[in-house]
């Protein structure tokens, strides 16, 4: 691979990652036709294939796998000294790559505008997705640091709780209990729930609560997002729970009412981790920093979560 070209390794990372020349090309700003080119001319510099075609779709070869993850490797390597040249300087500059589980969008968000401001030479790549998704791009090593709300077990990695994640009971602000004080949970279980999917942490929460007491849930519908939640308790569906961050944007005007329940709301927090053995880059060691010694605090200052009556 003496003549490889680092073009040519970005071009290769690019249609392995989205599995066709042309997404990648149009990624890339390049014509279809080259990037086939550049990908055929690394792959006669490795001497084997690096992908096969099956239908419509691209598939790495064993070659091409092992070479992908060299490409992450030396690609990870030039940003990290990017960075720490930029730091030697006096400057943060660079690429922080963050993946979050889907409740934490109501909270990065509002942590990320101040760091940015503090650093405006740092650009971000958020990936909001499900928790399944986030430990598969964990495993993969495709993130600097993964927001979370519920940690896995055996799995290596550090971990480092930053903030408080209260779940609470969530209801249309014209439920009958919404006056009561100290709510048995034998009252609530009685009511239609409106919950995440199977697997959801904070379903996994609330039925080892329900179990525990043993009680059983009455799950009249299962939704995949929490906003179609919250339009559904508006609605008049049922009760749920839900994380109080997910009220943020609420204010004094929203449908929806915080019922006292006894046992909750359910302690838990937000977490930043990252794979054991990782070396930090700059720009994401000061992020760890910022959200462990300052999330808490700024978040409180910044956010716009008003009590619901």
């Amino acid at each position: 691979m003496k003549h490889t070209t680092l073009h040519q390794l970005k071009v290769f990372e690019a249609a392995a990652r989205h599995g066709s020349f042309t997404r990648a090309a149009e990624e890339l700003f390049l014509t279809q036709p080259t990037v086939s080119m550049q990908v055929k001319q690394l792959s006669k510099s490795v001497g084997l294939p690096l992908f096969e075609q099956v239908g419509k779709r691209l598939y790495l070869t064993e070659a091409g796998r092992e070479l992908l993850a060299t490409c992450r490797e030396i690609f990870d390597r030039i940003a990290q000294f990017e960075m720490t040249v930029a730091d030697l300087k006096g400057v943060k500059q660079g690429l922080l790559r963050l993946a979050v589980v889907t409740t934490a969008k109501y909270v990065v968000p509002r942590l990320l505008g101040p760091f940015c401001q503090r650093y405006p030479g740092i650009d971000v790549s958020l990936q909001v997705t499900n928790h399944e998704i986030l430990m598969d791009r964990f495993s993969q090593n495709q993130d600097d640091l993964y927001i979370l709300s519920q940690t896995p077990e055996n799995v290596d990695m550090n971990v480092q709780p930053f903030l408080e994640n209260p779940l609470v009971v969530l209801a249309p602000s014209n439920h009958h209990l919404a006056n009561q004080k100290d709510i048995p949970l034998a009252a609530i279980a009685n009511e239609p729930f409106i919950m995440r999917e199977p697997g959801s942490g904070t379903r996994q929460a609330v039925q080892k609560m329900f179990e525990k007491e043993g009680l059983g849930l009455k799950v009249k519908l299962e939704l995949g997002s929490n906003e179609a939640i919250k339009q559904a308790i508006a609605g008049g569906l049922g009760i749920s729970v839900l994380s109080s961050h997910t009220l943020a944007l609420e204010g004094a005007t929203s449908q929806l009412t915080i019922l006292n329940v006894q046992g909750f709301p359910i302690e838990r927090h937000w977490y930043v981790v990252y794979p054991s053995g990782k070396q930090l880059s700059v720009l994401a060691r000061t992020f760890f920093e910022y959200l462990v010694n300052e999330g808490k605090q700024i978040l409180e200052e910044t956010s716009a979560l008003k009590e619901i009556p």
